[in-house]
């Protein structure tokens, strides 16, 4: 009896070692399970460490989503700031033509002979008296009759149609002022380049000219070197041209009632200036529209593009 009592005390020990040691690793495993997946709210609840993620992912998804909303927005945005800008571009365009026609167009004054004021009254109409020195024409080429209402249509485009010729640029004394200046007499098509063939219109009379300032002209690209030897000018080069003749650097385009009978045609100063800002705005302006609609949907409306 006594050794019974022994073995069931001791079974009595063991279950309870093993129960209390299960129990531990029962807890141990819980804690080592339920500590990532878990996490505690404020309200003292637990959620899933998957749903965890889930939201994590989400937000960051909402993250990128929202930059990259807000920065294609810029696209319409810009497009429409360009092309405000160039509807300003444009009415300082038309204001510049304007005031160019009325400097073109407005009663001439004597011609100054002082450089510096000379140099502020660029397209400004002047007038002259004298005779010219045709013994020492020079000749601008090639160059094509002006026409301002042919130029405002063909403005933009790359080449445009007609013939072409020169310029005739000759020496003036002036009789008035005691100085030799430079005059643009007009436009020769190409068979008239050489004087013997316009002999009516190479007058030696005192005459008077109204004519246009201009002054010296930069090479453009692309555009050949001036050809002193063969008297072949490309571009308006003011000092050469003073040099080669003995004038003074002192030049203006006659206007076209300068115009001798069977000589060059006058009046041949470009006042058009390149406007085509019209289609500028037209492109920026559509560019907004197609921008702003393709943004709404996608964004605002959430359609698939």
């Amino acid at each position: 009896m006594a050794s019974l009592k022994s073995v069931l005390a001791f079974s009595t020990r063991v279950l309870t070692t093993v129960k209390k040691q299960t129990y531990v690793v029962y807890i141990k495993r819980t804690l080592l399970l339920t500590r990532q997946p878990l996490f505690k709210r404020a309200d003292g609840r637990f959620i899933p460490f998957v749903r965890q993620l889930n939201s994590t992912g989400a937000s960051a998804d909402k993250a990128e989503d929202s930059f990259l909303k807000w920065f294609l927005l810029l696209i319409p945005v810009a497009t429409f700031g360009l092309g405000t800008w160039q509807v300003k571009r444009r009415q300082w365009k038309m204001e510049l033509i304007a005031d160019l026609r009325r400097l073109t167009t407005a009663e001439p004054i004597p011609l100054p002979v002082d450089p510096h004021e000379l140099k502020s009254l660029e397209y400004r109409r002047v007038k002259v008296r004298g005779k010219y020195d045709h013994s020492q024409e020079m000749y601008i080429l090639p160059r094509s009759p002006v026409d301002p209402e042919k130029e405002a249509r063909e403005a933009g485009q790359l080449s445009s149609s007609g013939e072409t010729g020169a310029n005739v640029i000759t020496p003036f004394h002036c009789t008035d002022l005691g100085i030799t200046i430079l005059v643009n007499r007009g436009y020769v098509p190409r068979q008239k380049i050489r004087p013997e063939t316009r002999m009516k219109g190479q007058t030696e009379d005192e005459v008077e000219v109204v004519g246009v300032v201009r002054q010296t002209e930069q090479r453009k690209p692309f555009v050949p070197q001036n050809d002193v030897e063969r008297n072949r000018w490309h571009y308006r080069d003011l000092e050469t041209m003073a040099s080669v003749t003995g004038a003074e650097p002192i030049f203006i385009d006659a206007d076209l009632g300068s115009t001798i009978p069977g000589g060059p045609i006058g009046g041949q100063t470009r006042v058009t200036l390149r406007n085509e800002h019209i289609q500028y705005i037209a492109t920026w302006y559509g560019l907004c529209a197609v921008t702003s609609y393709m943004w709404f949907a996608k964004f605002v409306k959430k359609m698939k593009l």
